[in-house]
């Protein structure tokens, strides 16, 4: 092949050199604009996965890194002052400008025509001359740029400010100091890639860069290599302590605001994108250069693979892209976590540490368990204290989930909450057996609350015919013989979930097509304003005022049914495109009177309704509201707005916020993931902090791993699983007999004890003898702390334990 490459980067010329190696009749010509000795940036930090990728592909290329990584297992986390250590995590790094030399000479090696100080021919030139075009121009690609119709590229720029900076420094472990300013909250990322000296990037949001006055270089305009001294004499000046006296280094140093660069497709013809050109990932869960050199071997490889230019980027795009696409979304969650790290900076110590080393839902309570369990006991030990503390539970330790909890007054035996969940199988709103085995089963495997599904409050209220009501006294008899058999048959309490379908009703069963409208026998839907769910979907009537005092008693007459009926808990469903929410959402409440336009007077008939079933259900029995904190929609609920509507529900007395997403409108683009949901509930509990009231986390949260590290770090109060209870009603149990836990917190009934310890199965859990006198260490296996302690002699580098 004869192949350009855009780009004298990392990415681009690791890539230049496998493909050498692969063939060395492979005509390879790379184009960097910048001399070959320049280098922006300090240090890259690499993970194990990698490193064993790059010394697979390129003994050479790895044996040199090895040889110049620091190393270290460490990371310091010191807040307002004051440290905290976690171990067993695994760190490489060394100088960018070590790696580059290094690619560079093992490309002359290899016979790789390396021009530098040279810009690129045309890339349409390129692309008529070469077989392949490689475009690893970076962030602000050109390439990219040119061809938007093909590669469909999204720019998202955040609002934090950042800055590269180094220091002679030499940092001993991963450092991430974390201040609370006169201005705001400032935090340092930091870590040492030699003997000499250590990377650190100071980052914090808009306003706090704005407040501390660092905007008085905004709007200048720094040639090449130029950095803004201004702005790191103050950075020197604030973070004196933390970098003791040490010089601050600057190397093309100026602020910047991360963008997070998605493609739709990352191929134009023969032209291919690579490393930040294609996508980026926040630097707080690892570097760009990682990524690119990933890119570069597995684009090799896929060229090597396959018979044509074509099947090749095709396999390429369809290997890698999942990888990016996982990382990016734990890189969103990261990068959102440290532009909201203000709201966690008054947490107890270790509660901070353990959230902030869980920010991405990549690293959770297990994983900690097994890099360094000494402080994942002490999170186990620390949150059970301060449970007991707020008058949950004895102060024994065991996992957080099993932890007992209390909304309002409502005690629960533990913080898993069986999730509503329609099942669309009632006859005229009637709940019959299969209520009684679906729910009777979900309380019998062990969770804390059961709830049903959303009952409506009218027979046009519905979403489906086959849709559970609470507006006959027959229905409300039917709940209580299920509501009786929970109550007598297992430890759990059961809640009952109210509301309106709104617009979105006069629909099929599920299984007959989902938001899909009847074919006959539908009846007449209502909303705030006459805007259709989605194309397919009736046009509502909107609402008048005498309408909304009609429902408004309709949600009073099924509240006092579900009291009567011996319901725990009712909450009142507000979220998913229901009626409630259909008010909240601008996007379905077009409304020019009070009940429209501003969020007040969007919020101002839930509320009404709210409060209207407050009064008539039992003032000893919880009320709670399940709510969408954002409509994934341009024009819908932010996450802030979320805030707001769950301060007002809890101001009206709500006990507790469930916090869902979505469902407003059929074109929303929801980011689906493990947890998605989870930082809108972390936000809203922050914000919630002192009230009293619970916040309830829902949304792919599918492991009790999941469950405990949302709760130890302060995200939400219970959990609540839908999907994952259908595939095991007796998930809870089985997480307790998993986590080897007995307790008050996961009681099997009597007929069921006997299944406390899980089957064996096969060979699988044979006990292997041991066959060996002497034992053989684990040459891979470090010690759970490991610090990087250069000694004097700057030829040697050497990883010394640390003490206790």
């Amino acid at each position: 092949m004869k192949i350009a490459v855009i780009g004298g980067g990392p990415g681009g010329l690791y890539f230049s050199a496998l493909m050498k190696q692969l063939d060395p009749a492979h005509e390879v010509t790379v184009w960097e604009r910048n001399r070959a000795e320049d280098t922006f940036g300090f240090g890259v930090v690499f993970s194990d996965e990698t490193l064993g990728g790059i010394g697979n592909a390129d003994t050479v290329v790895a044996e040199y890194m090895s040889e110049r990584f620091a190393r270290w297992t460490d990371i310091d986390i010191t807040l307002n002052g004051e440290r905290h250590t976690v171990g067993g995590q695994g760190f490489a790094a060394m100088s960018r400008k070590e790696l580059l030399q290094l690619l560079q000479r093992r490309c002359g090696e290899l016979g790789v025509d390396l021009r530098f100080s040279t810009m690129a021919p045309d890339v349409e030139e390129l692309a008529r001359d070469y077989d392949l075009v490689l475009a690893a121009d970076g962030v602000n690609s050109a390439v990219r740029a040119r061809f938007p119709e093909s590669f469909g590229p999204s720019l998202d720029v955040r609002p934090n400010k950042y800055m590269w900076l180094g220091t002679d420094l030499v940092f001993e472990a991963f450092q991430f100091f974390v201040k609370d300013t006169q201005w705001g909250t400032m935090q340092i990322h930091g870590y040492p890639f030699s003997d000499e000296g250590s990377t650190f990037i100071v980052e914090m949001h808009e306003d706090v860069w704005r407040a501390a006055g660092f905007d008085e270089t905004e709007g200048t305009v720094f040639p090449p290599g130029v950095s803004d001294e201004k702005a790191i004499a103050k950075v020197r000046e604030i973070f004196a302590d933390e970098l003791a006296g040490h010089e601050v280094l600057a190397n093309n140093s100026k602020w910047i605001n991360f963008t997070t660069v998605r493609n739709a497709s990352w191929r134009h013809g023969n032209v291919v994108l690579l490393g930040d050109a294609a996508h980026t990932a926040h630097f707080s869960i690892g570097s760009g250069t990682k990524l690119a050199m990933e890119d570069a071997l597995a684009l090799a490889a896929c060229l090597h693979e396959h018979p044509s230019l074509e099947a090749s980027l095709e396999a390429y795009e369809t290997e890698r892209r999942p990888v990016v696409q996982s990382t990016q979304r734990a890189a969103q969650a990261s990068l959102e976590w440290f532009e909201n790290i203000g709201m966690y900076t008054s947490q107890e110590a270790t509660q901070f540490c353990f959230n902030l080393l869980t920010r991405s839902r990549r690293i959770t309570q297990e994983n900690l368990r097994l890099r360094d369990p000494e402080f994942a006991a002490g999170v186990d030990a620390w949150f059970a204290r301060s449970q007991a503390a707020a008058g949950n539970g004895d102060g024994s330790v065991r996992p957080a989930m099993f932890q007992p909890f209390r909304i309002g007054s409502l005690e629960l035996a533990n913080r898993v909450i069986v999730s509503p969940m329609d099942m669309y199988s009632s006859v005229e709103g009637i709940p019959g057996d299969f209520h009684l085995a679906h729910l009777g089963s979900k309380a019998l495997g062990g969770a804390g609350l059961v709830m049903t599904e959303m009952i409506c409050v009218s027979e046009a209220g519905r979403i489906t015919p086959g849709c559970a009501g609470l507006y006959t006294d027959g229905q409300r008899d039917a709940w209580g013989r299920i509501v009786d058999f929970v109550h007598t048959a297992s430890a759990a309490k059961i809640g009952a979930q109210i509301g309106h379908s709104g617009r979105k009703g006069s629909t099929r069963l599920m299984w007959e097509g989902i938001d899909q409208p009847l074919e006959s026998g539908n009846w007449q839907t209502v909303a705030p304003s006459a805007l259709a769910y989605g194309p397919e979907n009736q046009v509502p009537a909107e609402l008048s005022r005498a309408g909304m005092d009609e429902i408004r008693d309709e949600f009073v007459a099924a509240a006092r049914r579900a009291a009567e009926a011996g319901f725990d808990l009712l909450e009142v469903h507000a979220a998913h495109g229901y009626l409630l929410s259909s008010f909240l959402s601008p996007v379905s409440n077009r409304r020019t009177d009070e009940y429209g336009g501003s969020l007040e007077n969007r919020l101002r008939f839930p509320l009404e309704v709210f409060d209207a079933v407050r009064e008539a259900f039992p003032a000893e029995r919880p009320v709670t509201v399940r709510i969408s904190a954002v409509d994934w929609l341009p024009d819908g609920n932010t996450a802030e707005d979320g805030v707001e509507i769950a301060k007002a529900f809890v101001a009206h007395g709500a006990a507790a916020v469930d916090v869902s997403s979505g469902q407003i409108a059929k074109e929303e683009k929801p980011a689906f993931g493990r947890s998605y949901q989870t930082p809108f509930a972390d936000r809203i509990r922050q914000a919630l902090e002192g009230t009293g009231a619970a916040v309830i986390a829902v949304g792919a949260i599918s492991s009790y791993d999941d469950v405990n590290s949302i709760l130890l770090a302060g995200r939400a109060d219970l959990c609540a699983l839908g999907r994952t209870h259908l595939y095991d009603p007796q998930w809870t149990l089985h997480a307790a007999a998993e986590q080897d836990y007995r307790g008050a917190g996961a009681e099997w009934v009597p007929q069921f004890r006997a299944g406390r310890r899980k089957p064996p199965s096969s060979r699988t859990d044979a006990v292997r003898p041991r066959l060996s006198l002497l034992r053989e260490p684990d040459a891979d296996e470090l010690p759970t702390h490991l610090r990087w302690t250069p000694v004097a002699d700057k030829q040697a580098r050497v990883l010394e334990p640390a003490t206790a």
